[in-house]
């Protein structure tokens, strides 16, 4: 709906295929101020209707690892809970009554997709059809054609339970990473993370996740189990007794998130693209697809509507929408850090050790290292500035994570590290060019475009720190 409402905003003419009702979900996303403005400049809400979404806001949050030194305070990071519910109907609000109106077409499901050379139809079990000149896939990581065109196995998933409930005297703060325990197992070990933050459905409510980082063996910890281990791991985490303290379940959360290391998703057909989850686009670390989202928005709308000014529908040209990104692809060596495949047997600290210094690091450094880096926007200076003290600090870690990691994985995140080096370099160079683009025919105009956009993106030259 949000990539709806901001296309219609741009003037086209737009369709919304919903197999269910088309709703948003109780539970709150979290994402901070300044990532939620995104909304508003890329026209898909307003500064007012992204105001009403907001159900609660707080601060600081709490970055903490087990024995691993002082935690590690931050404002304005995922501080604000917003309403999925909200969002969804602002947005379908905004769409239907557009300069051109949008059209939603609720509890109709796609049988099939027929990509045409001037157009892609979606068929619909009452033998009708939709057509149109750009099919973007919403449907996440488990859509169909994710699957069709996903044939490798996922690099690594994220596990992830949790719960909202309410009863919580202590909740005016959050948790953004916080461990409480070191590494668990002994053939398969593993790392559990926390995250918490106060629910908008009240102030006694509080959601708190659960989550681990791991290779897709089957010999990992089903959801079941994880969850079975949930219940006292969350009466020490939050300091409480469920049943003395009067704490009443809303909601039970599991997930199982994929990662891949060739991300984001270039669809090899004409006409598709996909956007949101289904590009995997989000960092393989927070797999924060609502932040991701707001930050490609504006990004990626105005590609589309290029591409159909200049009919650039090929496949070639709409994987120019989801570019390489070095900064992107890097991330994913931080996913590998933090888990042990089969195999490995790391220090039960060696996490928290790695984490404790990593962040005292970038706390030293100052917001302009740590929250580009909390938000999912890592830039090669603040890299460079975080591994260098890394290494000054604690010279005596840099062996053991070269061990745990592999030489493949380190080398390959090497390439990543020095193509963002390579991109900052390009988008400061290429910053004259814009002025020049409305210069161009549509078809160049497009692609230089593009480019300059991989080079920002790519970089985290996207990102500006908030006053």
């Amino acid at each position: 709906m949000l990539f709806a409402s901001a296309l219609a905003q741009r003037g086209l003419s737009v369709a919304v295929v919903e197999r269910g009702e088309l709703r948003g979900r109780e539970q709150d996303w979290n994402i901070s101020r300044h990532e939620l403005n995104s909304l508003v400049t890329a026209g898909a809400l307003s500064a007012d209707e992204v105001e009403s979404c907001i159900t609660a806001e707080f601060n600081p949050g709490r970055c903490a690892f087990h024995a691993a030194g002082e935690a590690v305070l931050v404002s304005d990071v995922l501080n604000l809970g917003v309403s999925p519910a909200r969002i969804v109907a602002a947005a379908r609000t905004r769409l239907e009554s557009a300069a051109t109106p949008g059209t939603v077409f609720e509890r109709t499901a796609v049988d099939s997709v027929t990509v045409y050379d001037d157009c892609v139809q979606l068929n619909v079990p009452s033998g009708a059809s939709i057509r149109g000149r750009i099919l973007l896939d919403c449907m996440g990581h488990a859509s169909p054609i994710v699957r069709q065109a996903r044939v490798e196995r996922p690099d690594g998933v994220c596990l992830v339970v949790g719960s909202c409930a309410s009863g919580f005297a202590r909740n005016t703060s959050g948790d953004v990473i916080v461990t409480d325990t070191d590494m668990e197992g002994e053939e398969l070990r593993q790392q559990l993370f926390w995250e918490a933050f106060p629910a908008g459905s009240g102030p006694s409510h509080r959601t708190t996740y659960m989550f681990t980082y791991a290779d897709a063996d089957p010999g990992r910890p089903s959801l079941t189990a994880m969850l079975e281990r949930y219940w006292p791991l969350l009466e020490r985490y939050q300091g409480v007794d469920l049943e003395r303290d009067g704490i009443q379940m809303l909601r039970v959360l599991f997930g199982c998130f994929p990662t891949y290391r060739h991300s984001p998703l270039q669809l090899p057909f004409d006409r598709l693209l996909a956007v949101g989850d289904a590009s995997g686009i989000q960092s393989p670390l927070s797999f924060g697809g609502f932040g991701a989202l707001c930050r490609h928005l504006g990004r990626v709308c105005d590609g589309v509507s290029d591409a159909l000014q200049a009919d650039c529908c090929d496949r070639a040209s709409l994987a120019r929408l989801n570019p390489y990104l070095p900064n992107l692809s890097g991330a994913w060596l931080f996913q590998r850090a933090m888990s042990a495949p089969r195999g490995t047997r790391p220090a039960r600290n060696f996490v928290n050790t790695l984490l404790g210094t990593n962040f005292g690091v970038m706390q030293r450094l100052g917001d302009a290292t740590l929250r580009p880096f909390l938000q999912d926007v890592p830039t090669f200076a603040g890299l460079t500035t975080t591994l260098t003290g890394m290494m000054l600090s604690k010279p005596t870690l840099i062996p053991p994570i070269l061990l745990h990691c592999g030489p493949g994985p380190v080398l390959d995140w090497l390439r990543h590290f020095l193509m963002m080096g390579l991109y900052t370099l390009l988008f400061l160079a290429s910053k004259p060019l814009r002025g020049q683009l409305r210069l161009l025919p549509p078809r160049a105009r497009f692609h230089l475009a593009r480019w300059i956009e991989a080079f920002e993106y790519g970089s985290g030259m996207d990102y500006q720190l908030p006053r």
